[in-house]
């Protein structure tokens, strides 16, 4: 059934989502990364960006956080746009492990590729396959251009988390040379984990979040900057890919209760995607033990569904002036 639904009302309904969470507890910033630790635990945004451009926007929408495991999803695009969906299912792969991020274990388990660019394992491999190979500084070029190409404008790299994040990436470091022992990574692996490493911690906002998953929702179509990001024909890949493990192991349980595919970072932050429809994202720091924002899930589960959309067969929707 399609629904039709004024902006006013989308308006309205995230405004109402923002007070009925913002009070909302539990969590704790992550700490095993010690800049994330002392990120203001009280920040809360929610921002929603349409297909013409439009944002609808509460709270701390602007605030620069950690994209962390976000990022992901932008090198998977960078790689698709590069290479093809035919050469990432064949090299990285699409399938849930369903075992934590960082698993080691799914490593020993899948020897033929790490399953999918979405875990630390798969994403590493994708930054090992970004172009040209062997230039890290034109790698990493690439990667930060791909970024601004989705977001709609530039992020800036947070040097103290970088800091921060290369002083405690031990298992990163062993996932990226056991990779390399099965033959499942195609660069240098201490500068594809560096590179990884790097994109975890660029500053992002809500609001560019927001636009970078209308650029998804829209196949391809940058709505602000109405630059065409990749080939519409890529877009129905990333999100299957994010569908599939945007919440690792707790994918299955957010798709249930959200109806929308949302990728998620210890930052705070998450991103959906509703094809076709918007892209929405929110931010509060603090994360429950599956390191995912308790507030972020609960504002975005509060907006798709009072709006009775679901890519599985919920409501379809017209979105009027």
């Amino acid at each position: 059934m399609k629904k039709t639904i004024s902006t006013s009302s989308l308006r309205a309904l995230v405004a109402e989502a923002y007070d009925q969470v913002k009070s909302a507890t539990g969590g704790a910033n992550a700490d095993y990364i010690p800049y994330l630790a002392n990120v203001p635990s009280d920040l809360f945004g929610i921002a929603l960006c349409l297909p013409n451009g439009e944002l609808i926007e509460a709270g701390d929408t602007d605030y620069v956080f950690g994209i962390e495991s976000i990022s992901k999803v932008h090198t998977a695009v960078l790689v698709l746009r590069q290479s093809g969906a035919d050469e990432l299912l064949a090299k990285i792969g699409a399938d849930a492990t369903g075992l934590p991020f960082n698993s080691i274990m799914a490593i020993l388990l899948e020897k033929d590729h790490p399953s999918t660019p979405l875990v630390n394992s798969g994403a590493i491999s994708a930054c090992s396959l970004v172009k040209p190979v062997g230039n890290a500084d034109a790698k990493w070029q690439a990667i930060v251009d791909n970024m601004t190409d989705l977001c709609g404008s530039p992020l800036v790299l947070q040097q103290e988390l970088y800091k921060s994040e290369t002083a405690t990436n031990f298992n990163n470091k062993s996932i990226a040379w056991l990779l390399k022992n099965y033959n499942r990574i195609y660069d240098d692996p201490d500068m594809s984990l560096d590179l990884y490493t790097r994109q975890c911690s660029m500053g992002v906002t809500a609001r560019q979040l927001a636009v970078a998953g209308c650029t998804i929702a829209s196949y391809g179509m940058n709505p602000v900057t109405k630059q065409q990001v990749f080939p519409s024909a890529l877009a129905p890949k990333i999100v299957a890919l994010i569908a599939a493990v945007g919440f690792y192991e707790h994918t299955g349980d957010w798709m249930y209760t959200s109806g929308i595919p949302a990728k998620t970072g210890v930052g705070g932050g998450i991103m959906g995607v509703l094809p076709g429809g918007f892209g929405i994202a929110a931010f509060a720091p603090p994360l429950d033990d599956a390191g995912n924002s308790v507030k972020a899930q609960l504002a975005i589960k509060y907006i798709t569904q009072h709006l009775g959309v679901n890519v599985y067969g919920g409501d379809s929707i017209e979105i009027t002036a």
